[in-house]
């Protein structure tokens, strides 16, 4: 069989994600829907010279240089793929799309990033990494990704960005998971088959949970806009950990949809387009 070398001038994409159900529980071994957006990272890489360079752009280099550790030399440029421009920064799973990023410039598997990414952040479930290493849509469990297909969800931005860790350290500190667990992993089983139903039983048991725990879940902008999707027969919810960020909706044809984004967008919540993903790829330049 014919062999080609790799360039060495090549740009690398990693999806970012949305957690569409399964949040919190996620973090106790259950599952989650994971969809990969064509919302990411890329690494523009140059090989060559005699010493590893590496950009990023905030400086942080955490979540990339072990994947690089070994990479030879050149220089490694990571950036926003597909960025929003919006103020404060709807969060796609930025961190883990660049150590995914990074493995695949260094020519390791990307598997790699599951191990990296979890021991510089110190925790996690994993399932912003496995979105980005598969794409498409998947249910995500203990590191294990199984192919679903895919649901366009109408993604509309809060206004404020959120930090998941805080919310999800009140979330272990809460005593009386084990029926939420439950719950939640019967929402995911679920989904597949009617994702509608799915994501009302998900807010309904994410905003009890929420109460329960003393989790900072919902936002009046979060609940006018679950309110607004479900005036158009939708049904919505935040994907993640809540706060902020985005929420995610789904209707049952293309025109409630549209009007539920020209609705929301009128009260200044925009919306955000998004695709499935491919998992993450090398281009060579």
């Amino acid at each position: 069989m014919e062999t080609h070398a790799l360039s060495d001038r090549a740009t690398i994409y990693a999806p970012g994600k949305l957690v569409l159900v399964g949040e919190y529980a996620v973090v106790d071994g259950a599952p989650a829907v994971v969809l990969a957006i064509d919302r990411g990272v890329r690494c523009d890489l140059h090989l060559g010279g005699t010493e590893r360079i590496v950009h990023t752009p905030d400086g942080d280099t955490r979540f990339v240089d072990p994947a690089l550790q070994h990479a030879g030399p050149g220089t490694y440029t990571f950036s926003a793929w597909n960025p929003v421009d919006l103020p404060g920064k709807p969060g796609f799973g930025g961190s883990a799309a660049a150590c995914v990023a990074a493995c695949v410039a260094a020519g390791r598997p990307p598997e790699d990033a599951l191990t990296i990414h979890h021991s510089v952040q110190g925790s996690g479930s994993g399932v912003d990494v496995l979105a980005s290493i598969h794409g498409g849509m998947g249910r995500a469990r203990n590191k294990r990704w199984t192919a679903m297909d895919p649901v366009v969800p109408v993604v509309t931005f809060t206004g404020a960005s959120a930090k998941t860790g805080p919310r999800v350290e009140a979330y272990r500190a809460w005593s009386s998971r084990r029926s939420f667990i439950d719950d939640s992993t019967a929402i995911v089983d679920a989904f597949a088959t009617d994702p509608h139903t799915a994501f009302r039983a998900a807010w309904r048991l994410l905003s009890h949970m929420a109460r329960a725990a003393g989790v900072a879940y919902r936002t009046p902008a979060i609940d006018h806009i679950v309110q607004v999707a479900e005036s158009f027969g939708g049904a919505a919810k935040p994907s993640g950990a809540g706060g902020g960020d985005c929420t995610v909706a789904l209707f049952p044809d293309a025109e409630r949809a549209a009007a539920f984004t020209e609705r929301v967008a009128a009260d200044g919540f925009p919306g955000i387009a998004v695709s499935p993903a491919p998992g993450a790829r090398r281009v060579d330049t």
